[in-house]
């Protein structure tokens, strides 16, 4: 069975109000509930809030990280990097900056040292990929960090609101086996991109997995209750070899506690993948 992971943060109360958020108080009670919610892996969220006490940033974190993850079980695969939608690898004319960029290949060797398989990067709201100079400057950025990425034995995985074509040109581009997209449930269903249509497009160089759901042109809502074709998503992605984890980022619910929550998201993930399965 493919491994079912979650956002982090997403099993604690809003940290800060914010929807999305590096949980600098109680992080490390998540790899408990998400033992407790049967969830296998926790996607790792590094921004500039907080970045002090993220434990990435320290070899006690990381040796933290290390332990809680062999004492509960629940693997730490993945950085979903926001840092990088608030300080731009790019600037607005499209040329990378290098100071971030350092950052970056910074950040890459800390997920080396976990062991980790993959880092998203979020080329989306404010870091969107707005010209052709900005997709240029990132061919540079991914061409610089590429020794460190094959290095750390890792792989980058880019998450675009491009369509299809456009992003696979980009990674023809790049021309790096180690560089590879990320697809997000919700998004594509909210700029309208049928999965019958982009996944056949971009499923050769499917990466990873977020697992939402969206309103057309609008926000994040329950898991079936939004724009998302679920069904088309859980028959194509598994046909072109992706072995997970799907990583839950579903929309909050006021009244229902996060555990309950990522309980029933499971389950729905679960249920999605057995009838695609014939189990």
């Amino acid at each position: 069975m493919i491994p079912i992971g979650i956002m982090q943060g997403r099993l604690l109360p809003r940290f800060e109000g914010r929807f999305q958020a590096f949980p600098a108080e109680g992080w490390e009670r998540e790899f408990w509930l998400a033992r407790e919610a049967g969830i296998q892996c926790i996607e790792w969220i590094y921004e500039t809030h907080h970045q002090s006490v993220n434990p990435l940033g320290s070899a006690a974190g990381i040796q933290t990280i290390r332990d809680l993850s062999a004492e509960s079980g629940v693997q730490v695969w993945s950085i979903c990097a926001d840092y990088y939608m608030q300080d731009l690898l790019l600037d607005g004319d499209g040329v990378p900056r290098s100071p971030v960029v350092e950052h970056l290949e910074w950040l890459i060797g800390r997920a080396g040292e976990l062991g980790m398989r993959y880092i998203v990067l979020p080329f989306v709201d404010a870091s969107a990929l707005r010209s052709a100079r900005a997709i240029e400057g990132l061919l540079e950025v991914l061409h610089r960090v590429g020794p460190a990425v094959h290095a750390q034995r890792l792989e980058l995985h880019l998450e675009t609101d491009l369509p299809a074509p456009e992003l696979v040109s980009l990674l023809e581009c790049a021309a790096d086996p180690c560089v590879r997209a990320n697809y997000d449930i919700g998004n594509s269903a909210a700029l309208g991109h049928p999965p019958g249509t982009e996944l056949p497009v971009i499923g050769e160089w499917l990466g990873s997995v977020h697992v939402k759901d969206r309103v057309m042109g609008g926000g994040p809502v329950p898991l079936g209750t939004g724009a998302a074709d679920f069904g088309s998503c859980f028959r194509l992605i598994p046909a072109y070899g992706f072995a997970g984890p799907y990583i839950l980022q579903a929309a909050r619910e006021d009244g229902i506690p996060e555990v309950d929550l990522a309980k029933r998201n499971r389950r729905f993930v679960e249920d999605y993948m057995g009838r695609n399965h014939g189990n």
